[in-house]
């Protein structure tokens, strides 16, 4: 069920109709039934659809949650060009994250105009006849040239043997994202294998040598972690418990690579994850 159909109740019957898209947004977010987290994250979604509603393009990795959005009118969504727009916002964000979150974000944007569109603030929806991204668009590998160049950049050490481990080992992303300090044996420059599992992640001795450094003793807890403490609704299997730092997550990593990598990729848009795992050769 849509989230503007959980909402727990329509704006004040006196209140106009909001001007801008952002106090809209804020509107449906204050409404809508949603803990701290999922309120963040919806938030962050529907702010990222204003930049290719006024025509701009989306700030890439961290610059995406520090630059202000630019400020438009909630009439726009009724503009007769405001379905091209975020059509092309949509194939732009599907090259730069993963389907599921491609998916979310589009499914974010949807249930708020549908809130929106019940308070007769709107009366348009120019999402209609978009589709979810069901599969990855078929990935091109990086060349070897091209993975050297990555392994070159002025990059931290989480990056570089976050990088290189995906490289090495082939594994998804999401299992190596996962992986606790715990499981990590560097002497034999692999995971050590769950019981009942006969094998697991390995990589070359230099990755060993960048986890050494980037794991500093650390013997439980995430191996990748973000810059911040995680939030008080963070699950304990994802907070380091020295630190108190959180798990870094797909997105992150993501729009991490993505946005290193633009001055490297001809077209200016960046590389992909998928693609540098695709060029891997496992150990």
């Amino acid at each position: 069920m849509a989230a503007h159909q959980l909402a727990a109740g329509p704006a004040p019957a006196m209140a106009p109709p909001p001007v801008e898209y952002a106090v809209a947004a804020e509107e449906y977010l204050a409404r809508a039934p949603l803990g701290p987290a999922s309120r963040r994250v919806y938030r962050i979604s529907l702010t990222g659809w204003a930049w290719p509603l006024a025509g701009k393009p989306v700030p890439a990795g961290p610059e995406r949650r520090r630059a202000e959005p630019p400020v438009l009118p909630l009439a726009m969504l009724d503009d007769a060009a405001a379905g091209r727009k975020i059509a092309a916002g949509l194939a732009d964000r599907a090259r730069q994250a993963d389907a599921r979150t491609v998916n979310r974000e589009l499914s974010v944007l949807r249930s708020a105009i549908g809130w929106w569109q019940d308070q007769r603030w709107i009366s348009s929806d120019p999402t209609r006849g978009l589709r979810h991204a069901w599969r990855l668009p078929a990935t091109t590998a990086l060349t070897a040239d091209q993975v050297d160049s990555v392994f070159r950049l002025a990059a931290s050490l989480r990056e570089h043997a976050f990088w290189r481990v995906l490289h090495d080992s082939g594994a998804h992303t999401g299992d190596v994202l996962a992986l606790d300090a715990d499981r990590v044996d560097l002497a034999r420059h692999r995971v050590r294998p769950r019981p009942g599992s006969e094998t697991g992640m390995q990589w070359r001795a230099g990755t060993s040598e960048i986890l050494g450094w980037l794991l500093a003793g650390r013997t439980y807890g995430p191996v990748f972690v973000t810059e911040r403490r995680a939030s008080a609704d963070a699950a304990p299997a994802d907070v380091c418990p020295i630190t108190g730092q959180a798990r870094m997550s797909y997105r992150r990593a993501a729009e991490i690579f993505t946005a290193a990598t633009r001055p490297l990729d001809p077209a200016g848009r960046g590389w992909t994850l998928h693609q540098l795992r695709a060029a891997g050769r496992p150990c």
